[in-house]
């Protein structure tokens, strides 16, 4: 699925980007759904207790984007639907490509 990422505000780090995103947990699938208001919106089926909602939005995120679960941090909001991540080994034009591929 195809995701207009135009108004996703990326910011390049070392090595890396940091982006913020938006997390739902409990949804009926995994996914990339969109952005909205400079987030990504990424819908996990786990549910927010004891971090598995975390643990598959690292999952999604890496899938998503081709890279090892290893690659995928969350910065800031590990008790949030909000949050910051950074993905290593992976530049601004790169992410875009990925996540507006069908």
């Amino acid at each position: 699925m195809s995701v207009d990422v135009g108004s996703l505000r990326v910011t390049a780090r070392d090595g890396g980007v940091r982006f913020a995103i938006r997390v739902k947990p409990r949804a009926s699938r995994d996914g990339v759904s969109g952005v909205r208001e400079g987030q990504l919106e990424v819908s996990v089926t786990a549910p927010p207790v004891e971090g598995q909602a975390n643990g598959a939005v690292v999952a999604v995120l890496a899938a998503r984007l081709g890279v090892a679960k290893r690659a995928v941090r969350i910065v800031t909001g590990e008790t949030g639907r909000q949050k910051i991540v950074e993905v290593d080994g992976l530049q601004e034009p790169a992410l875009r490509a990925v996540l507006e591929a069908p």
